[in-house]
C-alpha cells in the first residue's frame, strides 16, 4: 500500500527491445543539369496526380474493396504510367490509408478520454477538491460553463469520427495538413505565396519505387548501379523524353552512400530488393535519393547476458538524458552523467539535437564497457489531454515535449550499431523511489545529485532485477531479526553484517562514552536466537517442565 492507502500497481518485467529491421540511407544528387531537374519535376508531378486520384478513390470506397477493385485500379494506373509504377502507386495508397486509419483510431480514443474526464468534473460541485489522482470540480461557475460548452464540441467531433470509422472513410491531405493550413496565414508561417506553392507542389510529388528481389540491382523502376548511376523508368506519357533504351532516363548525377554503403552494395550485387525515393528540399534547393530495405529479424540477446557486467540507467527528460552506471550487483559507480539537447526550433534541428545527445551517450557506454542501456517504457498517449491536468499548462507542455517514441526508436537503432542492447523497464514509481532512496545518500560536497539522476539509478536497478529500495522495512511483530536481516543487500556471510548500521544520512550512530559498553550494534551481545551468545557458560538454564 502507498501513502494514499491505494495498492501499488503491478510492475511489468523488464525485457530486451527487439532491434528494428528497417534500414534507410540517403545521399545527395549533385550536379544535376536543367534537363535532369525538368524530367524529375514532370515525372513527380504526373505520378503525384495519379497518387492523389487513387487515394481519393480508395478512401471513398469504404469497406467495398475487393481484389477485383484493386486489379481495376491498377489497370487504370498502368495505362497512364507503367505496371511497376502502378504497383508502387497502389501500395503507397494502401500504406497511407492504413496510417491515416491508425491516426483516426488514436484521435477517437483521445476524444473519448476528454469527454469522459469532462463529464466527471462537470458532475462534481463547483470548488470541490479532488483526491490524489482524481481531479475535482471546476474552480468557478464561469469555468464550469466554458467546459460544458467544450463538452458539446468534443461530443460532436467524437460522433463524426465514429461515423467515419464505421463507414471506413478517412481524411488525408497529400502534402500535409499543416502546410495546407499555412496557405491561409502565410505571414504567420513566414512564407510568400510563391514559396508556399513550391513547397506544396514538391510535397505532393510521387517519386518512390519499391524494390523487387531477383530483378537487376533490386529495382527496375528506379535503378542504381554499383558505380552510382541513377536511371528512372519514365511513365508512358513522358517516354518521348527518354535518353536511354526502353523508355529510361539516366541522370547525370552519381551517388555514393557513405553510411552502410558496403551493405547496400552487397544487396544490389546479389539483386536483392532495394526501395528508392527521390525528393526535393525546396528550402535548400537540393535533390536527394533515399535507399531503404528490410533486414531479417535478429534474435536479441538474453536478458541475463545483457545484465552481465552492469549497465547504464537512463532517465528521459524534456531537455536532457540523466544517466548513471551500475555494476552487476546494482551498485552505482562513479558520478552521474547528463546529456543535454534542445527541442525547440525546426524538426530538423530537434532531430539533430536528439541524435547528438544519443551519440554522446552511446560513445560513453562503449568506452566504459557495458553491454546494455536501460530506459523507461514510457507512453503518454493516454495522459496528454488537457482535461486530465486542468490548468497545469506547463506540465502538459512538459509531457508533450518529451520525445518518448522517437527516443526509443532512435536509441534502439543507434545502439545496435555499437553492439549494445536496450532494456525497457516499467516506469512506475522510478522517479519517486529513486529520489527517496538514492538522492540523499549519494549527495556530497563533490557530487550534486538531482532527482533525475536518482531516477536513472532506479531504472538501472529494476533492469538488473534488483528492488529500488536500499533497505527493507523492519519486522512488524517484534524487533528482532527473526524473519531475516533488515538489509536486503547483506547476506549471512557478508563481512561487517553485524556491525553498526548507518543512519539515514549516511553517518554512524553516536558512540557510547568511555567505560560504557556499546551493545546497540553488537548483535552477538544480544539475547537473540541463532547467535553464539545464547550458548555461553553464563547463560541461565531453562526451568524444568516438571519437578
Amino acid at each position: 500500500m502507498n501513502e494514499a492507502g491505494k495498492p501499488f500497481r503491478p510492475i511489468r518485467d523488464p525485457f530486451v527491445v527487439q532491434e528494428a529491421t528497417g534500414v534507410a540511407i540517403r545521399d545527395r544528387l549533385k550536379d544535376l543539369t536543367p534537363q535532369d531537374e525538368k524530367i524529375l519535376r514532370l515525372t513527380g508531378a504526373h505520378l503525384g496526380s495519379l497518387a492523389a486520384a487513387d487515394l481519393a478513390l480508395y478512401s471513398r470506397a469504404g469497406f467495398e474493396r475487393t481484389n477485383r477493385s484493386w486489379a481495376t485500379r491498377k489497370q487504370d494506373l498502368t495505362a497512364q504510367s507503367s505496371s511497376r509504377w502502378a504497383g508502387s502507386l497502389t501500395k503507397g495508397t494502401h500504406d497511407q490509408y492504413a496510417l491515416a486509419r491508425r491516426g483516426q483510431f488514436a484521435y477517437r480514443d483521445k476524444l473519448a478520454d476528454g469527454v469522459r474526464m469532462l463529464m466527471h468534473r462537470l458532475s462534481l460541485p463547483v470548488g470541490e477538491k479532488g483526491a490524489k489522482g482524481n481531479p475535482g470540480g471546476y474552480r468557478s461557475q464561469g469555468e464550469w460553463f466554458h467546459k460544458s460548452r467544450r463538452l458539446h464540441i468534443l461530443k460532436t467531433r467524437l460522433a463524426a469520427v465514429e461515423n467515419d470509422i464505421a463507414a471506413g472513410r478517412v481524411h488525408v491531405v497529400r502534402g500535409g495538413k499543416r502546410l495546407a493550413r499555412n496557405r491561409h496565414n502565410l505571414a504567420a508561417a513566414g512564407l510568400t505565396e510563391t514559396g508556399w506553392r513550391e513547397r506544396w507542389e514538391a510535397a505532393r510529388w510521387f517519386l518512390s519505387a519499391d524494390g523487387e528481389s531477383g530483378k537487376r540491382f533490386g529495382n527496375e523502376t528506379i535503378r542504381v548501379t554499383p558505380d552510382g548511376e541513377v536511371s528512372i523508368k519514365l511513365p508512358k506519357p513522358l517516354e518521348y523524353l527518354a535518353n536511354a533504351p526502353r523508355g529510361r532516363f539516366v541522370l547525370s548525377a552519381r551517388v555514393a552512400f557513405g553510411y552502410r554503403g558496403a551493405e547496400w552494395a552487397d544487396r544490389i550485387a546479389h539483386h536483392r530488393a532495394v526501395a528508392y525515393e527521390i525528393h526535393l528540399d525546396v528550402l535548400k534547393g537540393r535533390w536527394y535519393l533515399t535507399a531503404s530495405w528490410k533486414r531479417p529479424a535478429i534474435q536479441v540477446i538474453p536478458l541475463q547476458a545483457a545484465r552481465a557486467g552492469g549497465l547504464i540507467g537512463v532517465d528521459t527528460n524534456a531537455d536532457h538524458f540523466a544517466a548513471y552506471r551500475l555494476d552487476a550487483h546494482g551498485n552505482p559507480v562513479g558520478n552521474p552523467h547528463r546529456f543535454t539537447y534542445d527541442l525547440t526550433g525546426s524538426a530538423d534541428h530537434r532531430d539533430a539535437q536528439l541524435r547528438h545527445a544519443l551519440s554522446q551517450l552511446l560513445r560513453w557506454a562503449t568506452r566504459i564497457g557495458v553491454r546494455a542501456i536501460a530506459v523507461e517504457d514510457l507512453d503518454f498517449s493516454d495522459g496528454k489531454t488537457r482535461e486530465n491536468f486542468g490548468r497545469k499548462k506547463r506540465f502538459r507542455q512538459l509531457i508533450h515535449g518529451m520525445p518518448t517514441g522517437k527516443v526509443k526508436a532512435r536509441l534502439v537503432n543507434m545502439a545496435a550499431e555499437h553492439g549494445l542492447a536496450v532494456v525497457a523497464v516499467d516506469a512506475a514509481y522510478t522517479s519517486k523511489w529513486g529520489t527517496e532512496h538514492w538522492k540523499t545518500p549519494l549527495t556530497s560536497s563533490k557530487r550534486a545529485m538531482t532527482r533525475h539522476d536518482a531516477a536513472g539509478i532506479a531504472i538501472g536497478r529494476r533492469a538488473l532485477g534488483y528492488p529500488i529500495r536500499r533497505r527493507t522495512a523492519p519486522p512488524r511483530h517484534h524487533q528482532s531479526d527473526g524473519d531475516g536481516h533488515r538489509t536486503v543487500q547483506a547476506d549471512r556471510g557478508t563481512p561487517g553484517r553485524e556491525g553498526l548500521r548507518r543512519t539515514r544520512h549516511g553517518t554512524t550512530p553516536q558512540r557510547a562514552a568511555t567505560g560504557h559498553a556499546v551493545t546497540a550494534g553488537n548483535q552477538r551481545a544480544q539475547h537473540r536466537s541463532g547467535h553464539v551468545a545464547e550458548h555461553e557458560s553464563w547463560q541461565q538454564d531453562s526451568l524444568p517442565l516438571s519437578s
